[in-house]
């Protein structure tokens, strides 16, 4: 947990090019379980349950996190909503998942490209961390 929460510190904030715009141009592999016209849903690299995605917007328009948000927005973050609770049920996760959206650094957002993990395969505990 040490090297996300230095990965967060370090990360900057930036409408920037990001991993996952690599990933969007298929110039970075990843393990992709869902896309439509709006999102790409894969297989997060470094998994905290045994099943861990990560969904995308394509198109970030500003939406670096969530605290960017604005009313344009509301489209879009619903999408990435809806999706979580498709890919959960084609994952199998019928007994539960939890999905988070971390935000800025104290949030341990290290990927400044609005993204929602779906986490699931196992008892989740509260406090999260």
């Amino acid at each position: 947990m040490a090297s996300e929460i230095e990965a967060a510190l370090a990360a900057t904030p930036s409408d920037g090019p990001t991993v996952f715009d690599k990933i969007l141009n298929k110039e970075i592999p990843s393990t992709v379980v869902y896309e439509d016209d709006k999102v790409l849903a894969f297989r997060d690299i470094a998994p905290q349950a045994p099943t861990h995605i990560l969904i995308i917007p394509k198109v970030r328009d500003g939406l670096t996190g969530l605290s960017k948000a604005e009313e344009r927005h509301c489209e879009i973050l619903g999408h990435l909503v809806y999706t979580a609770k498709l890919v959960a049920k084609q994952e199998g996760l019928d007994d539960g998942f939890r999905i988070v959206i971390n935000d800025g650094p104290d949030g341990g957002q290290s990927v400044y490209h609005i993204h929602v993990h779906v986490i699931g395969g196992r008892q989740m505990g509260w406090p999260p961390f």
